[in-house]
């Protein structure tokens, strides 16, 4: 049974870097496209940062450009989203999700929180001074 587990949320002052992880389990990993979302409070989740099965990242959202990076572990099964110069407005709770991609090529470009079966219980990020 696949499950997700989100961690290294906290509050941090404007400036400063964390870096959240996606541990999941059941699953073949390696299988499996793992997409970073948050959603601040009054607002639609959004899309931040997805990989695919292969690697390939996508960015969802222009406000992290250069900011923001998503790798993954394959032996740790963990995804990881590193976050730097964080700004106020990245506050929001943070969510990994999970496609299972069957081994088959599937990209994360134009995907969409439909496109992610699998969430996990997410994890607050808070920037303030």
């Amino acid at each position: 049974q696949l499950q997700l587990v989100e961690s290294g949320g906290g509050l941090v002052q404007p400036g400063g870097s964390l870096r959240l992880s996606c541990v999941a389990s059941g699953i073949t990993f390696r299988h499996y496209a793992i997409g970073w979302f948050r959603q601040a409070p009054g607002k639609e989740r959004e899309g931040v940062l997805c990989i695919g099965s292969s690697g390939f990242t996508t960015n969802y959202a222009d406000s992290v450009k250069g900011r923001f990076t998503i790798s993954r572990d394959t032996a740790k099964n963990t995804v990881y989203l590193q976050m730097n110069s964080l700004n106020p407005e990245d506050t929001a709770v943070y969510y990994c999700a999970a496609r299972n991609t069957r081994g088959l090529a599937w990209d994360c470009r134009n995907r969409g929180l439909d496109d992610f079966g699998s969430w996990g219980q997410g994890t607050q990020v808070t920037v303030s001074s």
